[in-house]
């Protein structure tokens, strides 16, 4: 996706005046919170368990781009990077990751690595550009929440040199009001920003608290076409995306009978399907004549016939509209229309399919599993099995529409802790390997885990009775328990079992204090 770049010392302008910005402004590396403006970013560390910390050099950026925290590779190999951020189930986010390298890892330019939303691969991050040009780099997404945490991760990829270590300097999720964006199946996609500009406007970035979700309107001009500015105001409460009033304030124009063209975005646009909203009002008082008629077109296809714009202002929005390469906007007025065109805004986000999901249910029982283990590997946060290729370190799926956990082999990760009950909600296991680890306490009831055939729990320290359910998993062919410190009688169930299956293998001893 194409990224955006700001002056590393101006995102100031960006977060307001005051401090009732919704959700969350994080501060990634700091070790205490930092304020900008009247805006609190807060210390990341209550988001994330992986990664380092470094403090920048750099007289005069902004406070909550000193730091940065980064994942240099390890032996674990892990495969993402993911911050857990609490969220509203089936509410709808605007997250924004920002970027600035400062040369914190003695390199010449910043690595290139992947950026990753729940279970869905949303963006390569190639900060290079702006780094060169001393600026910071943000990206954008809008993504509905499919559960009560929304995980941003990062990781590498094939672009990603040796050695070379991902890594952010803020993070931001703010929830969005429910019209905003409404017409999108947030079930099935999220929308990745492309641009989003106010036009006439040559000043800094219009941000929160002009915009409530602190969505970033940059400037837009070009001098060969006329700039004017509004008499009148505009009640956006009544616009479904909530634009901010400012930036109905200026805008490009065309004299009477002439149309107006515009070259937007500036950038030409990989070929997808894009989200596109434009902006208008008529910028003179209130009067007889205040309103403007005019075909809106995209790319010489029809967008919208007879627009009728009054000083109240509009919106029209395409959802899911072709286009590549360079992009044309072009405004006819109608014939009887006694002023021309005029635009204020527009937004162009890209149509991103998401990657899959995996089982609530799977979810839950991971996330529990990790909560009931100390010292679980560094990528155990964020989607278990997505995107493919990036799944937790151990953990092996299925690529079902929503994918299952099939496998977790942890041997010897120094995994301590103990095992959650809701391991029982991985209904579709067919092999537990937790060997060579320091987990502790009983072990779970298993009798929903239909599909299992091994279960390797040797080499740790395990108390308590072998659960007689154990002995009714009719796919069970291994069972290993030796060396740990269990106690009691084996269930009827696992000696039946033993004497008369002989794909059932049972090992026990040495260790425990079996009868």
């Amino acid at each position: 996706m194409i990224p955006f770049s700001v002056l590393a010392g101006a995102l100031v302008l960006l977060v307001g005046v005051a401090d009732a910005l919704p959700g969350y402004q994080i501060s990634c590396g700091a070790t205490s919170d930092k304020v900008a403006g009247n805006v609190t970013w807060v210390a990341d560390g209550a988001f994330i368990h992986a990664g380092k910390v470094a403090e920048l050099d750099s007289p005069g950026v902004m406070p909550m781009l000193s730091s940065l925290r980064y994942f240099p590779p390890d032996a674990s190999s892990a495969a993402k990077y993911c911050y857990a951020v609490p969220a509203a189930m089936h509410a709808r986010y605007l997250v924004r990751t920002t970027y600035y390298y400062g040369g914190f890892d003695g390199g010449g330019a910043p690595p290139v690595f992947d950026q990753i939303i729940d279970g869905t691969r949303w963006s390569a991050v190639d900060t290079a550009g702006g780094y060169a040009r001393g600026l910071a780099t943000y990206y954008e997404a809008v993504v509905e929440a499919a559960g009560k945490e929304l995980s941003v991760c990062l990781a590498r990829s094939a672009a990603t040199a040796p050695g070379r270590s991902p890594f952010i300097s803020a993070l931001e999720v703010v929830p969005l009001e429910e019209s905003v964006y409404s017409a999108v199946n947030f079930t099935a996609y999220a929308l990745s920003t492309v641009a989003r500009h106010s036009f006439g406007h040559n000043g800094s970035i219009i941000g929160y608290p002009d915009d409530r979700f602190n969505r970033y309107w940059e400037p837009y001009s070009d001098g060969g076409i006329p700039v004017v500015e509004s008499q009148a105001s505009v009640a956006t409460e009544a616009f479904w995306n909530k634009p901010p009033e400012a930036v109905f304030r200026r805008g490009l124009t065309a004299s009477r009978d002439k149309s107006l063209e515009l070259q937007w975005p500036p950038a030409p646009l990989p070929a997808a399907s894009y989200y596109l909203a434009l902006y208008f009002q008529d910028n003179r008082g209130p009067s007889a004549l205040s309103w403007r008629v005019f075909d809106v077109a995209v790319n010489g296809q029809p967008f919208f016939a007879g627009l009728n714009v009054s000083t109240a202002g509009c919106m029209v929005y395409g959802v899911d509209w072709p286009l590549s390469g360079q992009t044309r906007i072009t405004l006819t007025p109608a014939l009887e229309s006694p002023v021309g065109p005029l635009i204020n805004a527009a937004e162009l986000m890209m149509v991103v399919p998401l990657g899959g999901r995996t089982h609530p249910r799977d979810v839950i029982g991971m996330q529990e599993l990790a909560r009931g283990f100390t010292n679980p590997p560094s990528d155990w946060r964020g989607d278990p099995c997505l995107p493919q290729g990036n799944s937790w370190t151990g953990v092996t799926c299925n690529q079902d529409p929503l994918a299952r956990v099939t496998g977790l082999n942890l041997t010897n990760f120094r995994v301590g802790g103990s095992i959650s009950n809701n391991i029982a909600n991985l209904t579709a296991i067919s092999s537990i390997w937790l060997v060579g680890n320091n987990l502790t306490g009983p072990i779970p009831d298993l009798n929903h885990l239909l599909h299992v055939v091994s279960l390797h729990l040797e080499d740790n320290g395990l108390t308590g009775p072998l659960p007689e359910s154990l002995g009714n998993l009719t796919r069970l062919e291994e069972l290993s328990v030796q060396n740990n410190s269990l106690q009691g009688t084996i269930p009827s169930s696992i000696r039946n079992r033993a004497a008369v299956d002989p794909r059932f293998r049972f090992q026990y001893t040495p260790g425990n204090n079996l009868s």
